[in-house]
């Protein structure tokens, strides 16, 4: 990855937006549709905390003249079409409140990343923020089913599966969140499934291999799996070298082996 995405809380927070015309507009917009509250002027939004900035001067000289002195005053700086003064992007968002989903390409192709965005939009249903209200509203609920973390993780990996009673992509999922949690389901237990990697490219994972990779609580590996391969598992998924034979996590662990290429 070339950026490290992560979700701004700005509610209530002042935010420093500089310039006039559409692109600063823009910003303005952005900034309090998220419940920021926008300063226009530099000094005062740093009298005011402010930590975040977008730059959208049309001059290039104003831009780089109040980027660095917003970054000497330690604050983060987007400036607008400026990708070599910018300590963090804006990423084209699709919105499903309290869904958030950000499609970023490191600045290089705002374009792309919107026709990205505008692609998944036709796919999720328009009501899937509900979705995620529910399972907010099911936590106390889920946690007295699957005391353990593991389980938890194992039963809703399987619930949210393709064609599972919470397929996110169904209309009506959020209708089946308490039924499905008043199922008489069997008991979710630790597994252990090997996986033969051919290849050293992740586009060339089959779909099942991708998907037990980002589920995985746990991965072994043979030395000679490429770090492109592991990089498809989850950030916090526990990874040790075979052999191995100390203590793993409950829940879902993968073993990859190299096999011979395809």
């Amino acid at each position: 990855m070339r950026s490290l995405p992560l979700f701004h809380r700005v509610a209530g927070q002042p935010v420093i937006v500089l310039g006039s015309g559409a692109a600063a507009e823009a910003k303005r917009r952005l900034v309090e549709r998220a419940g920021g509250q926008t300063s226009t002027e530099l000094e005062d939004g740093l009298s005011h905390g402010a930590r975040l900035a977008f730059v959208a001067h049309e001059d290039a000289a104003a831009c780089e003249a109040d980027a660095a002195r917003l970054r000497d005053a330690g604050v983060l700086v987007n400036t607008v079409d400026r990708p070599d003064l910018c300590d963090f992007t804006v990423p084209s968002l699709l919105d499903r409140d309290p869904v958030l989903i950000a499609v970023g390409t490191s600045g290089a192709s705002a374009g792309l990343a919107k026709q990205l965005r505008l692609r998944l939009e036709a796919l999720l249903p328009a009501n899937l923020g509900a979705l995620a209200d529910a399972m907010h509203a099911a936590r106390s609920k889920l946690r007295a089913r699957w005391p353990s973390a593991a389980d938890r993780r194992l039963a809703l990996d399987a619930a949210f599966a393709e064609g599972g009673p919470l397929d996110p992509l169904k209309e009506d999922a959020a209708g089946n969140v308490e039924q499905w949690l008043g199922d008489a389901v069997a008991p979710v237990g630790s597994q252990e499934i090997e996986l033969t990697i051919r290849g050293d490219d992740p586009d060339d994972l089959t779909l099942r291999q991708a998907r037990l990779l980002g589920s995985a609580d746990a991965v072994l590996f043979e030395p000679s799996i490429a770090a492109a391969i592991l990089d498809r598992a989850r950030a916090d998924a526990v990874r040790r070298e075979l052999p191995h034979d100390g203590a793993l996590p409950a829940g879902l662990v993968l073993l990859l082996r190299r096999g011979p290429k395809a």
